[in-house]
């Protein structure tokens, strides 16, 4: 049977909302025409609204044209249409549970003081619509003042976390929270002279500050709610900005996870400025005094453009990853960059070791991108990861097996802390591998400063490096990634 969108009142705040959701994907960055807007309310005609995860696939369809707006689109949905209410509940209860360890039954002492209320009706104590709410644990009545509240405080203005305070106090003046915890001290008063004992009116006085305590919080919570919503993509790009900067040392699962997708950002903006370039390259850089030269018979008049034709080639590239628990995420990075960015290198190979040393090119033309990367840092199956570092052996291991895939127009990457367990560095092997390479390049997670120190061997490896430079963040990867391909 075909469910129709809500007619009436009921249908034009749906379509009202729908409206403003779509205003909202906009000025985070998602482009949704009026048109698919319009789509929206013709798809809603044969579906309910009621039903959460459909009425999300439904505007997601109609609305979202590009694979990585999804992730925005979800969050979005959420806060503007979901979750806060689940939120507040959370957050009432926390609050009743914090009461625990008192003699006094909670579910009692509220039946109990339905009893007395019941008794009281008909008095001058007439209590607020948002005492009443607070005291019966009424989440929807809850939600809704919390909502009116905020819209008079002018919350949807909030633009930064210095504002989160300012707006969450005028939410709870429009509210008049002092108000209603007024009323509910007066209440307790009453209720001891009609009977209350001493300990349900411990355990009273308890359950109006918890109440008022986690009214304070669900505020604060909807004002930033509310930030996140207004600036989703001003906060985004803070929290990328934050991830760039952050060492590859401390990162968590969920910051490597957000990671693939800010490497992903920034490998698109570099291919990006290569495709400009070869389109420039492919023209030529305009020559001044060829043409000048060129058109002196004409008067100097530049009748005929004379453009300089000259091809940057492509460069080989072979990377020597060091997979050890401690460089692994700087590997995980920076083969995402490479292996984003093909098309600017003729050829790429890549080694993974930690002792041992393993070819891992053909894990990348069979898998994922992401796949591949979790199965180069897990040896491809080619090495033991699970042993001590040792890169003199891994250098000596390429030094006789893989010597001859260097060139001329090859850079070596060696991607490692240098940390050798006290074995023989084998420096020699770098030094042969850079007299048939364009040049070696060395990017080290610690600081120049720990180099040679302990069992670094860096200060060995150095002199054979045309360059050698710290790289403990994205931010650093990310710049080095600029340089090595454009």
């Amino acid at each position: 049977m075909r469910r129709a969108l809500p007619t009436g009142r009921a249908g034009r705040a749906v379509q009202k909302k729908i409206v403003e959701f779509t205003n909202l994907l906009r000025k985070s960055g998602i482009r949704v025409s009026v048109a698919e807007a319009i789509d929206s309310f013709t798809a809603l005609d044969e579906l309910s609204v009621e039903d959460r995860e459909i009425f999300q696939d439904v505007l997601r369809t109609t609305m979202v044209k590009r694979s990585e707006d999804i992730p925005t689109f979800d969050e979005l949905f959420h806060l503007f249409w979901s979750g806060f209410h689940d939120q507040l509940r959370d957050t009432l209860q926390n609050a009743l549970s914090g009461m625990g360890g008192g003699a006094i039954d909670l579910d009692q002492l509220i039946e109990r003081l339905r009893e007395l209320l019941g008794q009281m009706e008909g008095s001058d104590l007439d209590l607020s619509e948002l005492a009443a709410a607070l005291l019966t644990a009424d989440l929807t009545q809850l939600e809704n003042l919390i909502r009116q509240a905020a819209e008079q405080a002018g919350t949807a203005r909030i633009e930064n976390m210095l504002q989160v305070g300012f707006f969450s106090r005028r939410t709870l003046e429009q509210m008049d929270a002092e108000g209603a915890g007024a009323q509910l001290e007066e209440l307790m008063r009453r209720l001891v002279g009609q009977g209350l004992s001493e300990e349900e009116a411990a355990a009273l006085q308890e359950l109006i500050r918890a109440l008022q305590e986690a009214l304070r919080q669900a505020v604060r919570q909807f004002t930033e709610r509310e930030l996140q919503k207004q600036n989703h993509d001003y906060i985004e790009k803070f929290r990328r900005e934050t991830l760039l900067e952050k060492s590859f040392y401390n990162l968590t699962e969920e910051d490597i996870r957000r990671m693939r997708d800010v490497v992903a950002r920034l490998a698109q903006k570099i291919k990006n400025i290569l495709t400009i370039r070869r389109k420039r390259e492919k023209r030529g850089k305009f020559d001044l005094h060829q043409t000048l030269r060129r058109n002196m018979g004409r008067g100097g008049v530049p009748f005929e453009l004379i453009f300089k034709q000259r091809r940057k080639d492509r460069p080989k590239l072979v990377i020597l990853c060091d997979v050890s628990s401690s460089v692994a995420n700087v590997s995980r990075f920076m083969l995402q960059f490479v292996y984003s960015l093909q098309e600017a290198f003729t050829k790429i190979r890549s080694f993974v070791f930690v002792a041992e040393l393993g070819e891992v090119t053909d894990v990348f033309s069979e898998y994922d991108i992401h796949e591949a990367v979790d199965r180069a840092l897990d040896g491809g199956d080619a090495i033991n990861v699970y042993t001590r570092s040792n890169f003199g052996f891994a250098f000596h291991h390429f030094w006789q097996n893989y010597l001859s895939a260097i060139d001329n127009r090859t850079t070596v990457l060696v991607l490692g802390d240098a940390r050798n367990n006290y074995n023989d560095p084998r420096a020699w092997c770098l030094r042969d591998m850079q007299s048939k390479a364009k040049n070696v390049v060395w990017l080290n997670p610690e600081s120049p400063g720990a180099w040679g120190f302990g069992d670094s061997v860096m200060d060995r490896y150095v002199p054979y490096c045309d360059v050698a430079e710290e790289c403990r963040n994205l931010r650093q990867l990310s710049k080095f990634v600029d340089r090595l391909v454009l």
